[in-house]
C-alpha cells in the first residue's frame, strides 16, 4: 500500500466511526436537555457505549478470522442501512428508541474499530505512530464535527428524517476507500487459530506481563477528563445558549480546533518523545478546565465560553493522541486488533464511570465544584502516570520507547 492510500483509508474509517458518535454524544444530549431531561437522565446515554467496553470479547475473532476488507465493508454498509432505518423512527415516543439506536450504532462502530486499529498497528512503524495517531484522532474528530455540529444544525432547520438521510449519505462516502483494500488475511503471518484460542484469546492477552499495570495508567490519565466532558453540552444549555449556537461553538468550531490539536499532539509524540507528550498534554488539559470553572462562577460570559471550547478542543486532543500513541506502542503486531482493543475498551470504561460521577456532583452541588474536581483529578492522574512509567515502563514494548524519550 502506498502512504497516500494508507492515509486516505485511515481517515475514511475513523471518520465513519466519529460521525454517528458525534450525533449521539454531542447533539443528542443538547436536544434532551432542551426537552427538560435532568443531567442524571442524560448521563444514562453513556451506557450505550457498552459495546466499546465489551468489544474485547469478540476482538480475537475479528482479529484472526476472515479478511479485513470483508469485515470493514460489512460493518460500514450495515451502518448506512441503520441510518436509513432511523428515518422511520419517532423520537417523540420517548428515550428508549434513541438508546436502542445509539446502542446498535456503537456495536457496529466498535467492531469496525477492532479491524481498523489492528490494521493501523500492523501497517505503521514506530516512527509513524505519533503522526498516524494525529490522523486517527483528527479524522475521528472531523467525523464528530459532522455528526455533532453539521447534523445538529440540519436537525434544527429540518427534521429527524432529513437528518438521518444526510448521515447515511456521509457514511456512504467513507466506504469508497475500503473497496480498494487488497489485504486478504486478518493476521500478520496468515496463522490459524482454534475456536478455543479465539474464545479466550482476550484473556490470554490480558494476562501478558504489564498489561494490568498499563490498564491502571489508562484509567488514571482519563478519569478526570471524562468527569468534565459529560457536562459541557448541558452546561452550555444552562448558560442560555440555543442549539444553533452550541452547534457552531462545540460541534463545529470546538471540534475543528481539535484537528489542530491532533497535529500538535502527533508532532509532539514524534519529535519530543512519548514522555514529554504525555506529561505536557496532561498538565495542559487539566489547566484548560479552569476556564470552565470561571465560567460556572458567572464570569466571562459567552466570550469566555468560546475561549474555553477552543482550548479544550486543542489541548484535549493533544492528550488523546499522546495516550493512543502509547497504546499502539504497547500492542503486539501479531495480535494488534486484540491488544489495542483491550486498551481502547479500558479507555471507554472511563466514560460511564466518569460521566455518572461528574453528573452526580454537578446535580448535587453545581457545575463549578464538578469542574474543579475533574481538573484536580486530571492533574493528579497525569503526574501519577508519568511517575509510574518512569519507575516501571511496561509492557515490554513501552520500556524502550519511554526510556529513550525520557533520555532525550
Amino acid at each position: 500500500m502506498t502512504r497516500s492510500y494508507k492515509i486516505t483509508l485511515l481517515i475514511a474509517l475513523y471518520m465513519a466511526q466519529g460521525l454517528p458518535f458525534g450525533f449521539f454524544t454531542l447533539a443528542l444530549p443538547v436536544l434532551l436537555r432542551e426537552a427538560g431531561y435532568s443531567l442524571t437522565q442524560i448521563s444514562l446515554l453513556s451506557f450505550v457505549a457498552l459495546p466499546w467496553v465489551l468489544k474485547f470479547l469478540w476482538a480475537p475473532i475479528l482479529d484472526h478470522t476472515g479478511t479485513r476488507r470483508a469485515w470493514l465493508l460489512g460493518f460500514q454498509l450495515a451502518s448506512i442501512i441503520g441510518a436509513l432505518l432511523l428515518t422511520q423512527a419517532d423520537p417523540s415516543h420517548g428515550l428508549m428508541v434513541l438508546i436502542v439506536a445509539a446502542f446498535a450504532f456503537n456495536i457496529l462502530a466498535a467492531s469496525q474499530d477492532v479491524i481498523t486499529d489492528g490494521l493501523a498497528v500492523r501497517m505503521l512503524d514506530t516512527k509513524e505512530r505519533g503522526l498516524a495517531n494525529a490522523i486517527q484522532v483528527g479524522a475521528y474528530r472531523f467525523g464528530m464535527i459532522l455528526g455533532g455540529g453539521l447534523l445538529l444544525s440540519v436537525f434544527a432547520r429540518t427534521n429527524w428524517q432529513v437528518t438521518f438521510v444526510c448521515m447515511a449519505g456521509l457514511l456512504a462516502v467513507t466506504v469508497l476507500p475500503t473497496f480498494f483494500l487488497k489485504e486478504t488475511t486478518t493476521t500478520a503471518d496468515g496463522a490459524k487459530y482454534s475456536a478455543s484460542d479465539l474464545l479466550i484469546g482476550w484473556a490470554r492477552r490480558l494476562m501478558q506481563p504489564g498489561i494490568l499495570w498499563f490498564a491502571a495508567i489508562i484509567f488514571l490519565y482519563r478519569f478526570g477528563d471524562q468527569m468534565v466532558a459529560t457536562l459541557l453540552g448541558p452546561f452550555l444549555i444552562d448558560q442560555g445558549m440555543n442549539k444553533e449556537a452550541i452547534a457552531l461553538m462545540k460541534g463545529t468550531v470546538g471540534s475543528a480546533t481539535s484537528l489542530f490539536g491532533a497535529v500538535i499532539g502527533g508532532w509532539l509524540a514524534y519529535s519530543a518523545g512519548r514522555r514529554t507528550a504525555v506529561l505536557t498534554s496532561g498538565i495542559a488539559q487539566a489547566a484548560s478546565y479552569t476556564l470552565y470553572i470561571v465560567a460556572a462562577l458567572g464570569m466571562g460570559g459567552v466570550p469566555l465560553l468560546w475561549v474555553a471550547t477552543i482550548c479544550e478542543g486543542v489541548i484535549g486532543t493533544m492528550a488523546t493522541v499522546a495516550l493512543f500513541t502509547l497504546m499502539m506502542d504497547a500492542s503486539d503486531p501479531e495480535h494488534a486488533g486484540t491488544d489495542y482493543t483491550l486498551f481502547a475498551s479500558l479507555v471507554v470504561v472511563m466514560s460511564p464511570i466518569g460521566n455518572l460521577s461528574g453528573a452526580a456532583v454537578a446535580d448535587a452541588v453545581g457545575y463549578a465544584p464538578a469542574f474543579t474536581l475533574g481538573s484536580i483529578l486530571a492533574l493528579l492522574g497525569t503526574l501519577l502516570v508519568v511517575g509510574m512509567l518512569d519507575h516501571k515502563p511496561v509492557p515490554a514494548r513501552i520500556e524502550q520507547v519511554w526510556r529513550r524519550a525520557a533520555a532525550n
